[in-house]
């Protein structure tokens, strides 16, 4: 089948809340700074109410990354539930604007699309208290294969892997991706996904997944080592291609045969790191969809990771393609 999409992504569709916070804040709510928590549609309606004025933002990690390889001039997809409801009226127009095709249709009875309570510190990191919602209703149905068999990278994300028929989803994606010879890509998406479902993310990642997506702490809860470099070795033998950030430190990308250390990519100031993997991979993903080399890729990753902690929000405010060919990465 031709080449539509240079990646289709399979995610949770959320709706961000951002708004600033103290850690007095943080310690009076009982969160753990920056770390994500599953919360019920009670709690997040008693956390909203207590929350300093704010944004909302269509969000979700596999969305913002589609989002920022539209940004880059890529041609993307996306599949993810939302509600029939005015929030996810809004993520499916954000979704669209950016020029993604997205066509998965909303749940009409059920539970509320799903939102993302995150509280930034003066530091730039973000505490997040997320009501799923109708997000974890995604079932197999609503994975389209020509979608899937059209896409050069078809990209999962890790928060799949809880819900059951998320993951059956999951799962159907990955195997048209293979039956049709498209690569896949996983991220791991947090370090409690991996220490709920350890085991079978790695009999995922050994059967199925190309290239994995993932930041040192999750690399390192996977393969359960306080060493990033044995962990960066131990995943090089199972995948054709890992990239792992290192935040402030940049990030390494490994293969059975090779070690590429990336620079960060310096911004103009850290205001929220929200949304910084999601960048990353995106960036990363439209390098490997566009044939270029596994160091461009990074400095691709790199690029669109420092443009969103430049301001709140999980997307790009400024376009990713125009930054990207000032810094000589793709053609002008």
């Amino acid at each position: 089948m031709h080449v539509l999409f240079d990646v289709a992504a399979i995610g949770n569709a959320i709706v961000d809340v951002i708004a600033p916070a103290d850690d007095a804040f943080l310690i009076q709510e009982d969160m753990a700074k920056g770390a994500m928590t599953l919360i019920d549609e009670g709690r997040a309606t008693e956390l909203y109410g207590r929350m300093a004025a704010g944004i909302e933002a269509s969000g979700g990690s596999a969305a913002n990354t589609v989002a920022g390889v539209a940004s880059l001039g890529g041609r993307s997809a996306y599949i993810g539930k939302v509600a029939a409801d005015a929030l996810g009226d809004i993520f499916a127009h954000d979704i669209r604007a950016t020029g993604a095709h997205f066509t998965t249709a909303p749940l009409h009875h059920g539970p509320a699309t799903a939102r993302c309570l995150i509280n930034v510190t003066p530091d730039g990191q973000r505490t997040m208290s997320t009501y799923l919602g109708a997000c974890v209703t995604l079932t197999p149905a609503d994975v389209d294969p020509a979608v899937i068999e059209s896409a050069a990278i078809v990209y999962l994300e890790g928060y799949l892997f809880d819900p059951e028929e998320a993951r059956r989803a999951f799962a159907k994606a990955a195997g048209l991706a293979r039956a049709a010879g498209r690569k896949i890509a996983l991220s791991l998406s947090d370090a409690f996904v991996v220490e709920r479902h350890r085991h079978a993310l790695l009999g995922f990642i050994d059967t199925q997944v190309d290239v994995l997506l993932a930041n040192e702490t999750e690399i390192m809860a996977l393969f359960e080592t306080d060493d990033f470099s044995a962990a960066a070795k131990a995943v090089a033998s199972r995948v054709e291609i890992a990239a792992l950030t290192r935040g402030a430190g940049g990030s390494c990308v490994v293969t059975p045969q090779s070690v590429h250390d990336i620079p960060v990519h310096a911004p103009l100031r850290v205001t929220d790191t929200t949304g910084a993997g999601d960048q990353y991979a995106a960036g990363f993903l439209f390098g490997l969809a566009s044939g270029q080399s596994l160091d461009a890729c990074g400095r691709l990753g790199s690029l669109a990771a420092a443009e969103v902690i430049d301001h709140y929000g999980p997307r790009p405010e400024r376009g990713l393609a125009e930054l990207a060919r000032g810094q000589g990465l793709i053609a002008a």
